[in-house]
């Protein structure tokens, strides 16, 4: 590329000038009045950071756990669907980058590289993000090519009992392009969704099963109850149901009620280093990156991915160092002003 990118945002900006406005919108667009798409971003810049200084930082270490495997850094692939809209090599390039960044993928049960084609691209670290069928038969079948392909964990997606209302989508009439399916679901027939047996899932794999779209203390002492081995908190990208809360938003709601008996995640919004560490330091064990991706894809292809994941883990390293911490296990909730915070501060100075 002849023109220098320098952040995230301003991949958004070049794929939108690249793709169809039919492609383009799929990605971007949130449901109804998109209030949900805005606040995923807007409630990170209420956060404030409060760095510490007489710190030795000349050393900084962001590598990190997840799920027993070890990672580069606290920045991971979400699951989105599609990606040849964006470049023609799909999910092959995502994996490709994902690999490069020595980090962890979840590939989208409705991409259009199957499991087998991704897992063929190399060695990487790698779930499968599921819906569960209510032809159980189509759940064992994807379960067991995600068994004998590597994949390390099932991520069952639990906020989609139907589709939320993407009037985008609807406007632009979105259908994918004839040359395009969903690989993974080729030749399964009846995939009417949303049998959510939690148990039942994790009663057919030796797999750990995360559950994705998680908002509520409530729900995620549901998911403990029924075994879970990680939440995600995610409102899918805002795609879902408008006018729920940012994630970031109520994270720590859902970290508190956990209380450390599994490892807590969170995607939307992400697009700055800042922001992940303002994740972890309520209590994320690591992030998702949803969007960026294909933008990065539309834009500069495997490089593109590659290096928007290389932005993201530069920034957070700075903001590390900025903040006086140099490993992610420093990372602490004192690092973090949350408007909540400055309401008990404002409080207390007036007693």
């Amino acid at each position: 590329m002849s023109l220098e990118v320098v952040n995230v945002d301003e991949y958004e900006l070049l794929a939108k000038a690249k793709m169809s406005k039919m492609a383009f919108d799929y990605f971007a667009r949130g449901s109804e009045d998109q209030v949900s798409l805005r606040e995923n971003r807007e409630a990170f810049s209420r956060i404030r950071l409060r760095p510490r200084i007489l710190v030795d930082v000349s050393n900084i270490d962001v590598a990190t756990s997840v799920m027993g495997f070890k990672i580069s850094m606290p920045i991971m692939v979400a699951p989105t669907a599609h990606h040849k809209l964006a470049h023609p090599e799909g999910e092959l390039a995502t994996a490709r980058a994902a690999s490069a960044a020595d980090t962890l993928m979840i590939l989208s049960s409705s991409a259009n590289c199957s499991m087998e084609e991704v897992a063929a691209t190399g060695p990487g670290v790698r779930f499968f993000q599921l819906y569960v069928y209510k032809d159980r038969n189509i759940t064992i079948t994807l379960v067991r090519r995600a068994e004998q392909f590597g994949f390390k964990a099932i991520v069952l997606t639990v906020d989609t009992p139907r589709l939320g209302r993407r009037e985008a989508d609807i406007k632009n009439r979105f259908k994918l392009p004839s040359h395009l399916v969903y690989k993974n679901l080729e030749g399964l027939m009846n995939l009417e969704q949303m049998d959510k047996d939690v148990e039942w899932l994790q009663s057919i794999t030796h797999l750990p099963v995360l559950v994705k779209g998680i908002l509520t203390a409530e729900d995620a002492s549901l998911a403990l109850q029924a075994g879970v081995k990680g939440i995600i908190v995610s409102n899918h990208g805002a795609r879902q149901l408008d006018h729920v809360p940012a994630t970031i938003s109520v994270l720590e709601e859902v970290v508190y009620a956990v209380r450390g008996r599994v490892p807590v995640f969170l995607d939307g919004g992400i697009r700055r280093g800042s922001d992940v560490f303002k994740a972890l330091a309520l209590g994320a064990s690591g992030v998702f990156v949803g969007r960026p991706v294909p933008y990065a894809l539309a834009v500069d292809g495997e490089a593109g991915a590659t290096k928007v994941l290389q932005m993201l883990r530069d920034e957070f390293e700075l903001t590390m160092a900025l903040i006086g911490v140099r490993s992610v296990k420093e990372i602490r909730r004192q690092h973090v002003l949350t408007e909540q915070d400055s309401m008990k501060l404002a409080l207390i100075s007036k007693l």
